[in-house]
């Protein structure tokens, strides 16, 4: 049996903060401190896991993506920025891809409390590390999640849950393949439209 690798649950104290994402993307291309910029809300240990949290999403990026986020309106980096974000949590990828993506596909937009509840119980089985989580901390997994799909995008609001069907802009479209067009998934295109695009 192959080891699973283990889920990270950091993005539960950090939403998709683009805007936040830009400032330190633009600190790292001028070559400027970073440490500058207060991202804790007045406290320095919050902003110091927010700076963590988005260099490890930064680093997601190809240098192409990179570029372009830096440089695309707030569409594309909103897009981008979600991008990021399932490279770095495989347990948001997973729950687009696996649940979000294939409701789509059969014309299902509403994702109802069961649909989570099922993904989540599957994967409880598949990783140990998630027995150690409290209550609190599953439920904030559960709102954190909903929260970024609803700034990304993906759904209309966190009350209705719908899905909303992704257009992604040629350039986007482009610097996705260029890494790698199974990434296209978490926006929730076919097989068909993928195989089309690349």
């Amino acid at each position: 049996m192959t080891e699973t690798k283990k889920y990270n649950f950091s993005f539960t104290g950090f939403s998709l903060r683009e805007n936040e994402m830009l400032k330190v993307a633009e600190a790292i291309s001028k070559r400027l401190p970073i440490e500058m910029v207060d991202f804790g809300d007045g406290n320095r240990n919050t902003g110091q896991r927010r700076l963590v949290a988005i260099k490890r999403r930064l680093k997601q990026f190809s240098e192409q993506q990179f570029q372009l986020f830096m440089s695309g309106d707030l569409n594309t980096r909103k897009k981008l920025a979600f991008l990021s974000v399932c490279k770095a949590h495989a347990f948001i990828r997973e729950f687009v891809v696996e649940v979000l993506r294939e409701k789509l596909l059969v014309y299902d937009y509403e994702i109802s409390e069961g649909d989570y509840i099922s993904f989540y119980r599957r994967k409880f089985e598949y990783h140990p590390e998630m027995e150690l989580l409290t209550e609190q901390t599953e439920y904030k997994i559960r709102q954190v999640t909903f929260k970024i799909l609803e700034q990304a995008g993906i759904i209309n609001d966190v009350r209705e849950r719908l899905l909303q069907p992704q257009l992604l802009s040629p350039e986007i479209v482009q610097v996705i393949v260029s890494d790698n067009e199974e990434w296209l998934k978490v926006f929730m295109l076919s097989d068909e439209v993928i195989n089309n695009i690349s």
